[in-house]
Order: structure tokens, then C-alpha cells, then sequence
């Protein structure tokens, strides 16, 4: 690891990320590296990495085979990792906070542009931006529902929809489901999904929606949210997207506008015909640079 490599740690609704310029793919990021880098004991801290770096540099390094859909050779692209090192499709907080980098750093001219992802491309409008804080939203494509499955949470089980968003989630719509309840969800039983229906694992959310839409015509609803590695976190981008399509379906819409709280703040979700969008804060916390050994074992 080069000792002059900085990082810029970030937030959108507390969901955490370590940001890593990399324009040409030059770095090796192996799972245990990121895995150590995430790690809040060892490392930096956080729920998931983003590497800043050019989408022609992937293909040419052979990170990536080919380009995903609409991504251009010259677009930024978001390799996302989580926590515990593996490779995620998608991250819409992680979008989010990539587009102010992106902007705050002058990597960008224009307040609209487009982020590569692994699940394709993912236009964006930055709102206001500042060294800071930014207001952005995300177009998040197609939502896809394929169908019920369940979820047991040590001893209770939960049924909801399978969504795609790029990723793939279990979002349970629990009716009567209270504040209090939602709060008492207690994860570190376990997660179980069924294996035949998420082979590669999901994202799971704990939904309650209710009571009449505000002045804006937003639905109101809260979330949690388990994120396959990487555990509870504050926040999903990708799991507020299926939250607000699992609210629909089990209201008996197919489009909408909702307001969604998370334990990290509260983020906007409109589903349409044509797809997604996803706006809520960012926020820049600090930079850094990393020391000679960080990653090595203590002596």
C-alpha cells in the first residue's frame, strides 16, 4: 500500500463509506484488504468501500470483463465493495456520496451526470454541494418483483417481497407493525433466508408503513435494514428503493412517492413506471492517509 494514498470518509443518512481515488485501477483491493480497511477495530471503519476510477481502466486491468449497460468508457465508475471485502452490485446511498465526491472535488463540471455501476448506469442530479454536504438524487432503474419468500429472525418469521433494484432484497411490509416493534427487531438472532429463492444471499428489510401522505403527497413509512456482508446498518439505499415498492404493492399501487426514516434520517423514494429515484443527503466527514503497515499484523 502506497503511504501517500489519502481517503475521504463519508455518509449518506449514516450509511458509511471509505472513498478511494483510483483512477487507473491501480490498486489491489483484495477482500482481506478491504475487509481490514472497513473493519471499525483494525481499519478506517465503515460499511462499504468506494473506489473512484474510470470505467475503461476496469475492463483494461481486467476487473471488469465488460462494460455493465450504459456505461460509458470515460463515466466514473462506483466499484463498490462491502464490508466484509465482497463485491456489490449496487449501493444507492453509495451513489449518492460518490456523485458529491465527484462534484466536490472538481472531478465533474456539471450538477448532472452519469455513475457507472456494476448495475449499469445510474444518472444522477446534484441538487447543492458543498466540501461537506450535498442534496442528490439518483435515477435507480427498473424495480423488478419476482414473487413472496420469508425470513426468520431467530424465532420470528417474516414474509415479504423479492425485489430486484440491481441487487437483490427481501423487503417485509409488516402490517400493524409498530414503532416500538420495528425498534425491538433484533438481528444478532440471525438472518435465515431461503437458500433456493437468494443463493447469492439478500439484503432483508423491516418495514412499517402508515398513516396519510404529506403535503408533497408522500407516504410515510420507517425501515431496517440487514445488508448481506455487512450486517445492520443505518441505512440502504438499494433496501429504501424495495421498501417503497413493497409499501406499494401491499397498498395496492404501482406508483408513488414515499418518505422514508431510517435509523440514519430520512430519504424521499418515487417509483414510477419508467423506474426509481432515490434523493436524500450526503456528507463529507473528514480525509485521511494511510501509514506504512496499517494493514499488517501487530507486532
Amino acid at each position: 500500500m502506497d503511504s501517500s494514498l489519502r481517503f475521504v470518509k463519508g455518509h449518506g443518512t449514516q450509511n458509511d463509506f471509505v472513498i478511494l481515488a483510483d483512477p487507473a485501477a491501480e490498486l489491489d483491493l483484495t477482500e482481506s484488504f478491504v475487509a481490514a480497511l472497513c473493519d471499525r477495530q483494525r481499519g478506517v471503519g465503515a460499511d462499504g468501500l468506494l473506489r473512484v476510477v474510470r470505467s475503461s481502466a476496469l475492463v483494461e486491468r481486467g476487473v471488469l470483463d465488460v462494460l455493465p449497460d450504459g456505461v460509458a468508457p470515460d463515466d466514473w465508475f462506483m466499484d463498490y465493495r462491502n464490508a466484509d471485502g465482497s463485491i456489490a452490485e449496487m449501493c444507492g446511498n453509495g451513489v449518492r456520496v460518490f456523485a458529491h465526491y465527484l462534484r466536490a472535488t472538481d472531478l465533474v463540471a456539471t450538477d448532472e451526470f452519469t455513475v457507472g455501476s456494476r448495475a449499469g448506469a445510474r444518472p444522477v442530479i446534484v441538487h447543492s454541494a458543498d466540501d461537506v454536504d450535498a442534496d442528490v438524487t439518483v435515477q435507480m432503474g427498473r424495480v423488478r418483483i419476482d414473487g413472496e419468500s420469508t425470513v426468520r429472525i431467530g424465532d420470528d418469521l417474516y414474509r415479504g417481497q423479492m425485489i430486484d433494484v440491481g441487487n437483490p432484497h427481501l423487503a417485509c411490509v409488516v402490517p400493524d407493525l409498530t414503532a416500538d416493534d420495528l425498534a425491538a427487531v433484533d438481528f444478532m438472532l440471525g438472518v435465515e433466508l431461503d437458500a433456493e429463492a437468494f443463493p447469492a444471499g439478500a439484503n432483508v428489510e423491516i418495514v412499517t408503513a402508515g398513516g396519510p401522505a404529506d403535503e408533497q403527497g408522500r407516504l410515510p413509512a420507517a425501515m431496517r435494514v440487514f445488508e448481506r456482508g455487512v450486517g445492520e446498518t443505518r441505512s440502504c439505499g438499494t433496501g429504501l428503493v424495495a421498501a417503497g415498492a413493497a409499501i406499494l404493492v401491499a397498498t395496492g399501487q404501482q406508483t408513488g412517492t414515499l418518505q422514508i426514516t431510517v435509523p440514519g434520517g430520512q430519504v424521499e423514494v418515487g417509483i414510477t413506471a419508467d423506474g426509481a429515484t432515490l434523493r436524500g443527503p450526503s456528507k463529507l466527514v473528514a480525509d485521511g492517509i494511510f501509514r506504512p503497515g496499517w494493514d499488517e499484523p501487530a507486532k
